[in-house]
């Protein structure tokens, strides 16, 4: 077998190895997949930030409108120095598309499994997204979680993802 018949078997097999991988990976290719960067660079993404609020915190009067990053009530909340994974609480808050008891209670267990939270943790998702030239940030309440119980935000599409509806059942 002559050489540029072999170099194209090669340079074809790779190609075919090539195209199979980032066909049943959707797109992604692992090189670039995981850096959000490249594979969803422009695109909407969503998060989670937890924030600790007064243990009297009424879920009554709270507003559950969404705010900017800089209007956000209540101080930070720590995951890390908690033992709790970032990456849990946000795949929890941002893939969530119907809040059943037993995703509350999950989410909940993050925060209060094994330690003892005396103040109120108000959970939010937020949502960035290119406008123009700029990013605009938004922060919707989505639960309230006080020592004794676990509130949903009212509004049935400001707890799901992108205020998209829950799908029917």
């Amino acid at each position: 077998m002559g050489f540029p018949k072999r170099a194209l078997q090669i340079v074809g097999g790779v190609l075919v190895v090539y195209a199979l991988l980032v066909a049943t990976h959707l797109g992604e290719f692992w090189p670039f997949s995981i850096y959000p960067m490249f594979s969803q660079a422009g695109n909407p993404w969503t998060r989670a930030m937890v924030r600790e609020m007064p243990s009297q915190t009424d879920p009554d009067t709270l507003s559950w409108d969404a705010v900017s990053l800089q209007s956000l009530p209540g101080a930070s909340y720590p995951l890390a120095p908690k033992g709790i994974n970032q990456n849990d609480v946000a795949n929890y808050v941002s893939k969530t598309d119907q809040w059943s008891d037993e995703r509350v209670q999950g989410l909940r267990s993050l925060f209060f499994k094994n330690r003892s939270v005396n103040s109120s943790l108000l959970v939010y998702r937020v949502r960035g997204e290119l406008v123009a030239d700029s990013v605009s940030i938004s922060a919707t309440p989505v639960l309230l979680f006080t020592p004794g119980a676990s509130h949903l935000n009212p509004s049935p599409s400001d707890r799901t993802v992108a205020g998209r509806s829950p799908p029917a059942e």
